[in-house]
Protein backbone atom coordinates (compact mmCIF):
# COMPACT_ATOMS: atom_id res chain seq x y z
CA UNK A 1 0.00 0.00 0.00
CA UNK A 2 1.16 3.80 -0.76
CA UNK A 3 1.44 6.11 1.79
CA UNK A 4 1.29 10.08 2.30
CA UNK A 5 4.79 11.06 3.55
CA UNK A 6 5.11 14.59 5.41
CA UNK A 7 8.97 15.35 6.18
CA UNK A 8 9.02 17.46 9.08
CA UNK A 9 11.10 20.25 8.70
CA UNK A 10 13.10 23.12 11.13
CA UNK A 11 12.70 25.74 9.32
CA UNK A 12 8.66 26.97 7.73
CA UNK A 13 10.68 28.89 4.67
CA UNK A 14 12.23 25.33 3.45
CA UNK A 15 8.60 24.26 3.31
CA UNK A 16 8.55 25.70 -0.51
CA UNK A 17 10.82 22.20 -1.79
CA UNK A 18 8.50 19.70 -0.80
CA UNK A 19 5.28 18.85 -1.36
CA UNK A 20 4.08 17.60 1.78
CA UNK A 21 5.81 18.31 5.26
CA UNK A 22 5.07 18.81 8.81
CA UNK A 23 5.89 21.67 10.94
CA UNK A 24 5.58 22.13 14.33
CA UNK A 25 3.44 25.04 16.10
CA UNK A 26 6.76 25.55 18.45
CA UNK A 27 8.33 27.14 14.82
CA UNK A 28 5.49 29.05 14.11
CA UNK A 29 4.72 31.28 17.57
CA UNK A 30 7.81 34.06 16.56
CA UNK A 31 6.78 33.83 12.82
CA UNK A 32 5.49 37.00 11.92
CA UNK A 33 4.53 36.54 7.78
CA UNK A 34 3.11 33.71 5.94
CA UNK A 35 5.65 31.31 4.09
CA UNK A 36 5.44 29.75 1.06
CA UNK A 37 3.90 26.03 1.45
CA UNK A 38 1.98 23.08 -0.25
CA UNK A 39 0.11 20.88 1.82
CA UNK A 40 1.12 20.37 5.07
CA UNK A 41 0.15 19.21 8.88
CA UNK A 42 0.81 21.79 11.92
CA UNK A 43 1.95 19.56 14.80
CA UNK A 44 1.18 20.40 17.86
CA UNK A 45 5.16 20.57 19.67
CA UNK A 46 3.57 18.02 22.39
CA UNK A 47 6.60 16.27 22.76
CA UNK A 48 8.59 19.40 23.10
CA UNK A 49 6.61 20.91 25.62
CA UNK A 50 5.54 17.86 27.46
CA UNK A 51 9.28 16.55 27.78
CA UNK A 52 10.88 19.85 29.03
CA UNK A 53 8.29 21.19 31.44
CA UNK A 54 6.06 17.96 31.94
CA UNK A 55 3.00 19.63 31.56
CA UNK A 56 1.33 21.73 28.72
CA UNK A 57 1.71 25.80 30.32
CA UNK A 58 -0.56 27.17 27.80
CA UNK A 59 -4.80 26.38 27.40
CA UNK A 60 -6.05 25.12 24.17
CA UNK A 61 -7.32 28.15 23.22
CA UNK A 62 -3.87 29.53 22.54
CA UNK A 63 -3.28 26.65 20.28
CA UNK A 64 -6.59 27.24 18.80
CA UNK A 65 -5.61 30.64 17.45
CA UNK A 66 -2.42 29.35 16.27
CA UNK A 67 -4.44 27.34 14.15
CA UNK A 68 -6.96 29.82 12.89
CA UNK A 69 -3.71 32.28 12.02
CA UNK A 70 -1.91 30.00 10.04
CA UNK A 71 -5.06 28.15 7.87
CA UNK A 72 -4.68 30.25 5.44
CA UNK A 73 -1.15 29.57 5.02
CA UNK A 74 -0.98 26.85 2.17
CA UNK A 75 -2.88 23.80 2.24
CA UNK A 76 -3.31 23.05 5.80
CA UNK A 77 -4.71 19.50 6.34
CA UNK A 78 -4.37 19.23 9.42
CA UNK A 79 -3.80 19.69 13.32
CA UNK A 80 -2.48 17.43 15.42
CA UNK A 81 -4.45 17.14 18.92
CA UNK A 82 -1.98 18.50 22.04
CA UNK A 83 -1.43 14.74 22.92
CA UNK A 84 0.20 13.24 25.77
CA UNK A 85 3.10 10.67 24.83
CA UNK A 86 3.33 7.63 27.28
CA UNK A 87 6.84 6.70 27.57
CA UNK A 88 8.26 5.68 30.50
CA UNK A 89 10.88 8.64 30.37
CA UNK A 90 7.98 10.51 29.91
CA UNK A 91 5.50 9.04 32.62
CA UNK A 92 8.71 9.79 34.50
CA UNK A 93 8.72 12.99 34.13
CA UNK A 94 4.86 14.01 34.36
CA UNK A 95 4.29 11.71 37.92
CA UNK A 96 1.32 10.89 36.01
CA UNK A 97 -0.39 7.19 34.40
CA UNK A 98 -1.16 6.10 31.17
CA UNK A 99 -4.72 6.44 31.74
CA UNK A 100 -4.19 9.95 32.88
CA UNK A 101 -2.29 10.70 29.96
CA UNK A 102 -5.23 9.00 27.84
CA UNK A 103 -7.44 11.08 29.68
CA UNK A 104 -5.71 14.59 29.03
CA UNK A 105 -5.18 13.58 25.55
CA UNK A 106 -9.08 13.27 24.99
CA UNK A 107 -9.91 15.98 26.91
CA UNK A 108 -7.58 18.73 24.87
CA UNK A 109 -8.68 17.08 22.03
CA UNK A 110 -13.12 17.76 22.58
CA UNK A 111 -11.91 21.42 23.57
CA UNK A 112 -10.03 22.08 20.45
CA UNK A 113 -12.32 20.43 18.17
CA UNK A 114 -14.83 22.62 19.61
CA UNK A 115 -12.95 25.82 19.20
CA UNK A 116 -12.01 24.97 15.05
CA UNK A 117 -13.79 23.57 12.53
CA UNK A 118 -12.69 25.14 9.33
CA UNK A 119 -9.32 22.65 9.99
CA UNK A 120 -8.94 18.77 10.97
CA UNK A 121 -8.17 18.12 14.06
CA UNK A 122 -6.42 14.69 14.45
CA UNK A 123 -6.90 12.94 17.28
CA UNK A 124 -4.14 10.63 18.78
CA UNK A 125 -4.30 7.47 20.01
CA UNK A 126 -1.74 7.29 22.97
CA UNK A 127 -0.55 4.24 25.10
CA UNK A 128 2.82 2.24 25.53
CA UNK A 129 1.88 -1.51 25.20
CA UNK A 130 -0.56 -2.75 22.64
CA UNK A 131 -3.53 -3.06 24.78
CA UNK A 132 -3.23 0.47 26.00
CA UNK A 133 -4.07 1.73 22.30
CA UNK A 134 -6.88 -0.74 22.24
CA UNK A 135 -8.22 1.52 25.70
CA UNK A 136 -7.45 4.30 24.10
CA UNK A 137 -9.87 3.79 21.29
CA UNK A 138 -12.80 2.60 23.88
CA UNK A 139 -12.18 5.52 26.02
CA UNK A 140 -12.39 7.93 22.77
CA UNK A 141 -15.84 5.79 21.93
CA UNK A 142 -18.09 7.80 19.70
CA UNK A 143 -15.87 10.78 19.32
CA UNK A 144 -13.76 8.49 16.64
CA UNK A 145 -15.83 8.48 13.69
CA UNK A 146 -15.73 5.44 10.83
CA UNK A 147 -12.93 5.74 8.31
CA UNK A 148 -11.23 8.43 10.77
CA UNK A 149 -7.50 9.53 10.28
CA UNK A 150 -5.77 9.09 13.24
CA UNK A 151 -1.97 9.45 14.74
CA UNK A 152 -0.72 6.84 16.96
CA UNK A 153 1.38 8.24 19.50
CA UNK A 154 4.22 6.84 21.52
CA UNK A 155 6.21 4.92 18.74
CA UNK A 156 8.89 7.21 16.96
CA UNK A 157 11.33 5.94 19.70
CA UNK A 158 11.11 2.27 18.89
CA UNK A 159 12.03 2.47 15.28
CA UNK A 160 14.85 0.34 16.19
CA UNK A 161 11.76 -2.46 16.39
CA UNK A 162 9.49 -3.06 13.46
CA UNK A 163 7.82 -5.70 15.29
CA UNK A 164 6.79 -3.64 18.22
CA UNK A 165 5.80 -1.22 16.21
CA UNK A 166 3.92 -3.73 14.15
CA UNK A 167 2.19 -5.22 17.21
CA UNK A 168 0.56 -1.90 17.96
CA UNK A 169 -0.54 -1.41 14.49
CA UNK A 170 -1.72 -5.21 14.50
CA UNK A 171 -3.78 -4.11 17.84
CA UNK A 172 -5.09 -0.91 16.41
CA UNK A 173 -6.60 -1.78 13.02
CA UNK A 174 -8.03 -5.45 14.62
CA UNK A 175 -9.72 -3.19 16.94
CA UNK A 176 -11.12 -0.94 14.28
CA UNK A 177 -10.19 -1.75 10.76
CA UNK A 178 -11.44 1.86 9.65
CA UNK A 179 -9.17 4.21 11.08
CA UNK A 180 -6.51 5.55 8.36
CA UNK A 181 -3.77 5.82 10.90
CA UNK A 182 -0.63 8.13 11.02
CA UNK A 183 2.28 6.90 12.00
CA UNK A 184 4.56 10.39 13.89
CA UNK A 185 8.22 9.97 13.33
CA UNK A 186 9.06 6.94 11.87
CA UNK A 187 12.72 6.62 10.57
CA UNK A 188 13.60 4.41 7.10
CA UNK A 189 14.08 0.94 9.46
CA UNK A 190 10.51 1.35 9.86
CA UNK A 191 8.61 2.72 6.85
CA UNK A 192 10.80 -0.22 5.02
CA UNK A 193 8.57 -2.81 6.50
CA UNK A 194 5.72 -3.68 4.49
CA UNK A 195 3.80 -5.33 7.13
CA UNK A 196 3.97 -1.45 8.68
CA UNK A 197 3.36 0.01 5.16
CA UNK A 198 0.36 -1.37 4.75
CA UNK A 199 -0.97 -0.53 7.77
CA UNK A 200 -0.60 3.11 7.75
CA UNK A 201 -2.33 5.52 5.86
CA UNK A 202 0.31 8.28 6.34
CA UNK A 203 3.81 8.72 8.14
CA UNK A 204 5.59 11.78 8.88
CA UNK A 205 9.55 11.84 9.60
CA UNK A 206 12.54 14.52 10.51
CA UNK A 207 14.78 11.44 10.62
CA UNK A 208 17.14 13.23 8.20
CA UNK A 209 18.14 15.57 10.68
CA UNK A 210 19.10 13.59 12.82
CA UNK A 211 21.12 11.53 10.71
CA UNK A 212 22.91 14.30 8.87
CA UNK A 213 23.89 15.70 12.74
CA UNK A 214 25.51 11.98 13.22
CA UNK A 215 27.63 11.99 10.09
CA UNK A 216 28.93 15.61 10.99
CA UNK A 217 26.86 17.23 7.97
CA UNK A 218 24.31 20.34 8.38
CA UNK A 219 21.28 18.73 10.41
CA UNK A 220 19.40 22.20 9.13
CA UNK A 221 20.44 21.91 5.15
CA UNK A 222 16.64 21.60 3.14
CA UNK A 223 18.59 19.11 0.85
CA UNK A 224 19.45 16.72 3.25
CA UNK A 225 15.64 16.13 3.83
CA UNK A 226 15.06 16.54 0.10
CA UNK A 227 17.67 13.13 0.06
CA UNK A 228 15.93 11.75 2.65
CA UNK A 229 12.19 12.14 1.05
CA UNK A 230 13.84 10.42 -2.18
CA UNK A 231 14.92 7.52 -0.09
CA UNK A 232 11.47 6.91 1.52
CA UNK A 233 9.37 7.02 -1.36
CA UNK A 234 11.70 4.30 -2.74
CA UNK A 235 10.88 2.72 -0.38
CA UNK A 236 6.87 3.74 0.37
CA UNK A 237 6.16 3.56 -2.97
CA UNK A 238 6.57 -0.15 -3.47
CA UNK A 239 3.25 -1.85 -3.71
CA UNK A 240 2.97 -4.60 -1.34
CA UNK A 241 0.78 -7.30 -2.05
CA UNK A 242 -0.71 -8.48 0.88
CA UNK A 243 -3.42 -6.56 3.23
CA UNK A 244 -4.00 -6.29 6.90
CA UNK A 245 -6.68 -9.39 6.83
CA UNK A 246 -3.96 -11.75 6.00
CA UNK A 247 -2.84 -11.17 9.27
CA UNK A 248 -5.57 -11.89 11.18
Amino acid sequence: MKIDFYVGLHQPSDAKHFDKCMISINRLKKRKSFFDVKDWIMDSGAFSQIYSRGQYDEPVTVYAEQIKRWSGCGNLIAAVTQDMMCEPFILKRTGLTIKEHQEITIERYKELSGLITSIYIMPVLQGYEPTDYVEHINMYGNLLKFGQWVGVGSVCKRNANPSVIIKVLYDIKRARPDLKLHGFGLKITALKNGTIRNMLYSADSMAWSYHARKNGRNANDYREAVRFVDRVRSSINTIYQTSFYDYL
